[in-house]
């Protein structure tokens, strides 16, 4: 008895352990690497930078020898703010645009009958099973001037001379949508699926509206899936580097594509690492605010 008690001890222990170095081992540690680097000088050399400290007996003496500069330029060179700005608001556009395609899909795959939900599901994530890579390179050959969008276009009579769509945001924008349209989808499912229809039957019972009872209803009961959706949206894509590369142009700026040049094409990786570090506080701050503000509201709630 004492030994499978034991043993449930350690099975419990493992399964917290396990997730946490999970993320220490590949989350933590990375990161800061990247943040002992963005206090570190550029230079010409393998690695392309000056190390700040290379052993704990250096510990001290490297934080004496940690520099600001790259921060400093961060905040003087307008090229960067306007990066974040732009990627902050693309993000937000596009969260909202995959919240407004994905709700009513996931709203109808959790009213279908139960027999076809897990088919309806499986289409949902069959673009996963292709590389995400060849997915937006496909939709270069729907959106260019040649492609297959312009030519059903004129051949419907809806325009008579191709549109420019690719090179542009809304490119950027349609291939956002299409990417990360399953990342909304299954957490708006797993919480329509639970919503009691019967409630809806009530309110229907009593004159309510369908309109009122969606918001009066619906909407509250799935507000933790939209919560959770938009984070899986927002997060990746405020640092996207894929899409707006191959289907954005040159005005199409994105801290990830910046990020990505100042690493591969100037080899500055100091500065590289600070825009990181920023970026990462950018995302992981508001988190930390909103997940407060969930736990305030479920203890007064108690």
């Amino acid at each position: 008895m004492e030994e499978g008690a034991n043993r449930r001890s350690w099975a419990r222990w493992l399964v917290v352990i396990i997730p946490y170095a999970w993320s220490l081992l590949f989350f933590l540690i990375p990161f800061l690497i990247v943040f002992k680097i963005s206090f570190s000088a550029s230079a010409i050399a393998q690695p392309p930078y000056t190390p700040v400290f290379n052993h704990l007996s250096d510990l001290i003496v490297g934080i004496k020898q940690f520099s600001f500069d790259n921060y400093v330029w961060l905040t003087q060179d307008s090229l960067y703010f306007r990066a974040y700005v732009s990627s902050l608001i693309i993000a937000v556009v596009s969260t909202f645009l995959v919240l407004l395609v994905g709700f009513p899909m996931a709203y109808g795959m959790a009213r279908a009958p139960r027999s076809w939900q897990p088919t309806l599901v499986m289409l949902v994530i069959l673009p996963f099973w292709t590389s995400f890579l060849i997915r937006v390179y496909a939709w270069i050959g729907i959106l260019k001037k040649e492609g297959l969008l312009n030519q059903f276009l004129l051949w419907t009579g809806l325009i008579h001379e191709p549109l420019t769509i690719l090179n542009t945001n809304w490119a950027v924008y349609i291939g956002i949508v299409y990417s990360y349209l399953p990342f909304m989808v299954l957490p708006l499912y797993a919480a329509l699926e639970r919503l009691d229809t019967t409630l809806l039957e009530a309110a229907s019972d009593l004159g309510c509206p369908p309109v009122k009872a969606f918001w009066k209803i619906t909407w509250p009961l799935a507000l933790p899936g939209v919560v959770a959706g938009c984070f899986l949206v927002f997060i990746p894509v405020t640092g996207e580097f894929v899409i707006p590369d191959l289907l954005g142009g040159s005005g199409t700026l994105m801290i990830g594509k910046t990020l990505w040049t100042e690493f591969f094409n100037n080899r500055d990786w100091p500065l590289s690492s600070a825009v990181a570090v920023i970026l990462l506080l950018i995302l992981v701050i508001p988190i930390v605010i909103f997940q407060n503000q969930q736990q305030r509201a479920q203890e007064q709630n108690k």
